[in-house]
């Protein structure tokens, strides 16, 4: 054995050998995690048909593992991202409703749409029906986005670049956001204060 071979493997400097026996591993735990995660979603919707169950879950961690592979290849490119997304949505929606592909969406992006949206909206009781569709309308388009992050930090970063957009729309508009956040956050302290 060289030197430099021994130095690997003793810690003094990355091993191949203990690399390679290592991946296995590492990509069962991920398999494992995303099981759990695919698992966690799928159980609000209450799926009774258990070969369904299944292969919806198949489809969801597929659809994770590659997303992590893709993140980890030299070649990742948004159009085999895009491929990816596009194939991953037509196989949910040929096992389930639209309202159970929408549950999916929302989960793997921890409900950042709805929790955002409602946030908007009770923050800004005076939109117009408009300004409430252009808000889902970028809310919708940065989840369908954020799915394919490929870490929950990815997922809200992208959420926060289409917040600002909203922000700046709403501005444009007319509204003050500091402001209305500020009446909001009293309207909320009234509300649990009055035991609600």
């Amino acid at each position: 054995m060289k030197l430099k071979q021994i130095l690997m493997c003793i810690g003094l400097l990355a091993c191949p050998l203990l690399k390679a026996q290592s991946q296995p591993d590492s990509e069962q735990a991920y398999i494992a995690t995303v099981t759990k995660r695919s698992d966690k979603i799928l159980a609000e919707l209450q799926i009774a048909d258990s070969v369904k169950y299944k292969r919806v879950r198949e489809i969801m961690v597929k659809q994770y593992s590659d997303l992590n592979k893709l993140q980890k290849s030299e070649e990742q490119t948004e159009q085999k991202r895009a491929e990816l997304h596009k194939h991953y949505v037509s196989q949910l929606a040929s096992q389930l409703t639209p309202a159970q592909v929408e549950k999916i969406k929302d989960g793997m992006t921890y409900g950042v749409l709805p929790v955002t949206y409602k946030a908007y909206t009770d923050m800004i009781p005076t939109l117009k029906d408009e300004e409430k569709s252009q808000i889902m309308s970028w809310l919708t388009e940065a989840r369908e986005l954020a799915m394919d992050g490929g870490s929950s930090e990815e997922k809200h970063k992208v959420f926060g670049k289409y917040k600002g957009r909203i922000n700046n729309y709403l501005s444009g508009r007319g509204y003050n956001i500091q402001e209305e956040r500020k009446n909001w956050e009293a309207r909320m302290k009234a509300f649990k204060s009055n035991g609600r």
